[in-house]
């Protein structure tokens, strides 16, 4: 079985196609389709289920891909440690949720870059649960994700602490208005796509309110849910310090207990900490520190 055959398809398994592992592998398409028919010519059994809309896996691809994900962490993993020196460089992913590194992390990946400019590092965003995957997985070396998060094998340091506040248009003066003023099935809920934490929180908030059965619109950007906030679409539940001070949006307080959030920075508990990560984590300490809402 060769390596690249198992990262080319742990690649179109998580990015659910060709064409979009073809652009993050920096390779053409027909690479890609040949390297996961080979893989399925040797196993004897198909990995992917084929539609118009991508490809899903099989029952064989889904009990092949976490084998397939851990010899790519671990191949790429080798290869970073066994060109260590001490000196930061190289390549290093980190992940983060999108309300993290709009306002937490602009500041701190400058420092980094400062500090240690031949590394090569790549953030990219999604939810708490795809980065929590992600990291176990070695797809990130690190990721920022909302807490409480309990896992055998990763490692969490508190990074930032964070205010939830509900978000609605103007015309809500208060949370009492909006409870008095909505349908009894309360308003539309935005949120992030399902794994997001915030999702979960303003989903047991509306149940408290009374709202189990509101709607949902699923939105897949952070300007994209403030502005339909704005435009009383619905109500979001975000950040006291991304919402800023946005006069285009009402801004309404919640009890400790449904607003207080610790975003974590966590890692693989059993991955080699190599100079890099440890650049990073040194950026985090000394800059961040913990920053209160």
């Amino acid at each position: 079985m060769e390596l690249s055959d198992l990262l080319t398809f742990s690649t179109v398994a998580r990015l659910g196609g060709i064409t979009r592992a073809a652009d993050e592998l920096n390779t053409v398409q027909s690479n890609v389709t040949q390297r996961v028919k080979a893989l399925e010519a040797e196993i004897g059994t198909a990995l992917f289920e084929r539609h118009s809309r991508g490809m899903t896996l099989t029952g064989a691809g889904r009990r092949l891909l976490p084998y397939a994900q851990r010899m790519a962490a671990l191949s790429r993993e080798a290869l970073l440690a066994a060109r260590d020196d001490g000196e930061p460089k190289g390549p290093l992913a980190i992940g983060s949720m999108e309300t993290t590194a709009a306002v937490r992390l602009p500041s701190l990946l400058a420092e980094f870059h400062r500090r240690f400019p031949q590394v090569r590092l790549s953030l990219r965003t999604s939810t708490t649960a795809e980065l929590v995957a992600g990291v176990l997985s070695g797809t990130f070396d690190g990721a920022f994700v909302a807490g409480p998060i309990d896992h055998a094998e990763l490692d969490a340091t508190v990074a930032f602490r964070e205010e939830l506040v509900l978000v609605t248009a103007r015309r809500w003066a208060s949370l009492g208005a909006l409870r008095a003023g909505t349908p009894e099935s309360g308003p539309t809920a935005l949120v992030f796509r399902t794994g997001c934490t915030y999702r979960q929180r303003l989903e047991q908030i509306f149940s408290e309110f009374g709202w189990p059965s509101s709607a949902r619109f699923e939105l897949g950007t952070l300007d994209g849910m403030i502005g339909c906030v704005a435009a009383d679409m619905g109500v979001t539940l975000l950040p006291r310090a991304v919402v800023g001070r946005n006069e285009s949006v009402g801004i309404h307080t919640l009890t400790p207990a449904q607003s207080r959030v610790e975003t974590l920075f966590i890692t693989r508990r059993s991955a080699h900490q190599y100079s890099a990560l440890q650049g990073f984590a040194s950026c985090l300490s000394s800059h961040g520190e913990v920053i209160a809402a």
